[in-house]
C-alpha cells in the first residue's frame, strides 16, 4: 500500500507540474506581449489561445489520471470487495486475477483465504450435521444444559419419551420443565456436586436408567450438564419374567417331589405292609411322577423351540390331514369325557410347514378344549384360506376366560383357574409351546373368548415359508 501510495502521488505530481508549466509558459507570453504594447486584437488573440490550450491540457491529465486510477486504484478496489464480501460469509466470492496486473499476487493471496474459509465452512457443516444425525439417530434421550443451567439441547428421542416439545424446553431450566423427580434430583445432584451421577427411575409403566455428567471444556473451564435416559423397561421386564419362570418352575416341581417324597416315607415307615394303602400310595406316586415327566419334557421342549439353532423341517403340508391327525391322537380324552368334534375342513389346502410341529400345535389347543369344557360339549374346528394364509379356528363351549388375562395367556406357567389346571395334568407350558412354534412358522395364533361362553383359538399361516 505505502508503495502504491507513492506511486500515485508521483503521477499526480506529474499531472500538476505539466499544468503549470503551461499555464507559465501562456502567462509569460501574456505578460511580454502586454511589456511590448501589443495590440488589443493580438491580446484577444492569445486569449483565445489560452482557453483553447488549456482545456485541452485538462483533458490529458484527466486521461492520464484515469489510466492511473485504472492502473493502480481499480485493483486495490476489486481485492476490497471480495474481502468485504468474505467478511460477510460469502466464501464463494473471488478477485479476477486477470484484471489485477502488478496486484495478481494479492489477489491470489485472497483468494486463497476465501478458498480456506470455503473449506473450513463445509467441514463444519458437515460435522454439525454428523453431529445432529447422531444426536437424532441414538437410542437414548438426551438432554443438555448449557452453564448457566438452561436447555440447550435435546433429542427426539427425549422429546417422544416424556412428551416435551423442543421449542417448549430451550432456554428454560430444569426447575421449570416438569421432569420426573428422580431426574430433577439427578440434575440437581450433577450441578451441586459436579461429578457424575446413575440411578434408577420408574415413570408410569416404563423403567429408565438416567446417567448425568458434568461438561468440562479443554481447560477445564464449566460448560454445563448432560443428561441421557436409557429405556430399561424390556430389560427389566425379562427380568421379571426370568423371576416368575425360577418361582414357577420351582413351585411346579416341589409339588409333586413333595407328594412322591411323603408318599414314599409313609410306605418306609410301615404303611407298605397293608397291599391296599399300599396300592393306593403307589398309584398316587406313579401319578405325580407322570405329572413330574411331563412338566420336564414341555420344559425341555420349550427350551428347545427357543433355542437359536431350533429348525423346522419344512415340506408341502395338507393342512385337513394335520387336523385329523391331531383329533385322531386326543380321540380318547373326547370319549372319556362324552364331547363331540365338529370339523369344517375345506379341501386343497396346501402350505409349507413342518407337519409334526403343526400337529403338536392341535393336539394342544384341543387338549386344553377338553379340559376346560363341561362334558356333552361341542369342540369345532374351521379350516379356511385366504390368498396367503391358511386359517384354522379351534373353538369350544368352555368355561371361558376373563379378557383382563387374555394378554398373558401364551405366558409360561400362566393359568387361568391353576386348581382346575392342576387336576386335569396340565403344566402350565402348553400354550407357550403353541405360540413360539407358530410363531417359528412366521405365523399368528390370537385368542377370543367370553366367561361362560367358550373360547375361540385362530391360527393363521403362510402358505409360503421364508
Amino acid at each position: 500500500m505505502k508503495g502504491l501510495n507513492s506511486r500515485l502521488f508521483i503521477a499526480f505530481a506529474i499531472i500538476l507540474l505539466i499544468l503549470l508549466t503551461g499555464l507559465g509558459v501562456v502567462l509569460g507570453q501574456f505578460f511580454h506581449m502586454i511589456d511590448d504594447g501589443i495590440t488589443y486584437q493580438v491580446q484577444q488573440k492569445y486569449w483565445i489561445f489560452l482557453l483553447v490550450i488549456l482545456p485541452i491540457t485538462y483533458l490529458l491529465s484527466l486521461m492520464l489520471s484515469a489510466r492511473v486510477i485504472r492502473q493502480y486504484a481499480k485493483p486495490i478496489d476489486l481485492v476490497t470487495n471480495t474481502v468485504e464480501k468474505v467478511a460477510r460469509g460469502d466464501y464463494l466470492a473471488r478477485t479476477p486475477i486477470d484484471d489485477l496486473g502488478n496486484y495478481n499476487s494479492l489477489g491470489i493471496a485472497v483468494n486463497q483465504v476465501a478458498r480456506n474459509l470455503q473449506e473450513t465452512s463445509i467441514l463444519r457443516a458437515m460435522e454439525k450435521e454428523r453431529l445432529k444425525t447422531l444426536i437424532e439417530s441414538m437410542g437414548n434421550g438426551l438432554l443438555m444444559f448449557g452453564r448457566e443451567g438452561s436447555v440447550n439441547l435435546l433429542n427426539g428421542v427425549f422429546e417422544k419419551t416424556f412428551g416435551f416439545k423442543r421449542d417448549e424446553l430451550i432456554g428454560k431450566t430444569y426447575m421449570d420443565i416438569g421432569l420426573p423427580t428422580g431426574i430433577e434430583r439427578l440434575i440437581e445432584d450433577v450441578f451441586l456436586t459436579e461429578q457424575v451421577h446413575e440411578r434408577q427411575i420408574r415413570n408410569g409403566q416404563s423403567h429408565f436408567n438416567v446417567y448425568g455428567a458434568p461438561v468440562i471444556g479443554r481447560h477445564g473451564n464449566w460448560l454445563g450438564i448432560i443428561v441421557v435416559t436409557h429405556d430399561i423397561t424390556k430389560l427389566v421386564r425379562l427380568e421379571e419374567i426370568r423371576k416368575d419362570f425360577v418361582a414357577n418352575v420351582s413351585h411346579e416341581l416341589r409339588t409333586p417331589i413333595t407328594s412322591i417324597k411323603g408318599f414314599t416315607e409313609t410306605l418306609l415307615d410301615g404303611a407298605m405292609n397293608d397291599p391296599s394303602i399300599s396300592k393306593e400310595f403307589l398309584g398316587i406316586i406313579q401319578k405325580e411322577s407322570d405329572r413330574l415327566h411331563v412338566l420336564i419334557n414341555d420344559l425341555l421342549e420349550l427350551s428347545g423351540i427357543e433355542r437359536e439353532g431350533f429348525q423346522l423341517h419344512y415340506r408341502k403340508v395338507f393342512v385337513p390331514d394335520v387336523v385329523n391327525n391331531a383329533v385322531k391322537i386326543i380321540n380318547g380324552l373326547l370319549e372319556r369325557k362324552n364331547m363331540d368334534i365338529v370339523l369344517n375342513n375345506q379341501s386343497k389346502i396346501i402350505i409349507d410347514a413342518d407337519a409334526d410341529r403343526l400337529i403338536q400345535v392341535m393336539v394342544n389347543l384341543l387338549t386344553n378344549a377338553i379340559n376346560y369344557s363341561k362334558e356333552h360339549t361341542t369342540i369345532t374346528i374351521n379350516v379356511s384360506e385366504t390368498y396367503d394364509e391358511a386359517v384354522i379356528e379351534v373353538k369350544d363351549e368352555g368355561m371361558g376366560i376373563d379378557p383382563t388375562e387374555l394378554p398373558r395367556l401364551f405366558e409360561r406357567f400362566y393359568r387361568v383357574d391353576r386348581a382346575r389346571s392342576r387336576d386335569s395334568g396340565g403344566t402350565g407350558l402348553g400354550l407357550a409351546i403353541v405360540k413360539h412354534l407358530i410363531e417359528a412358522h412366521g405365523g399368528k395364533v390370537s385368542v377370543e373368548s367370553e366367561l361362560g361362553a367358550g373360547s375361540i383359538f385362530t391360527i393363521r399361516l403362510p402358505k409360503k415359508s421364508a
